[in-house]
């Protein structure tokens, strides 16, 4: 089942060439909520072997970023205003889930939240809590 912005959405993710770098796959949209996985690459571990927190950060800015938009109108994108992480276990695992969802809509200001896991197999750590604000903005 689709929803109205479903396509707006899923071509400004396509568009995002930083998700490509980083393997990432827009996995689940509805109004309000979006998912994006992405595996663990070797190019984006630190030193312990697990995944860098900058991976966390952008697919989890990104999974909140359009949960944001998938609200917008058809005329408006929006763009990360700032944004809060809390790293609460290593990126352990297979790949990267980041489950991005609108706590709050608004007309100036848009608060949202991100949950990363990390998954090994079927099971799943809560590995980050993200919490933060977007702006709406005419699309040009």
């Amino acid at each position: 089942m689709t929803f109205e912005h479903e396509e707006k959405v899923r071509k400004s993710f396509a568009a995002q060439t930083m998700m490509a770098t980083l393997g990432a796959e827009l996995t689940h949209i509805a109004k309000g909520e979006t998912e994006i996985q992405a595996p663990i690459l070797p190019g984006c571990r630190q030193q312990h072997n697990v995944a860098h927190a900058g991976l966390t950060f952008a697919i989890g800015d990104s999974a909140a970023g359009y949960a944001a938009l998938s609200i917008m109108p058809h005329d408006h994108e929006v763009m990360t205003t700032e944004m809060k992480i809390h790293l609460l276990a290593p990126g352990q695992g297979d790949l990267l889930i980041a489950r991005g969802r609108v706590i709050k809509p608004g007309r100036r200001l848009v608060i949202i939240q991100a949950d990363v896991y990390g998954r090994t197999g079927s099971d799943e750590v809560h590995i980050a809590m993200m919490t933060g604000t977007m702006i709406p903005l005419p699309s040009k």
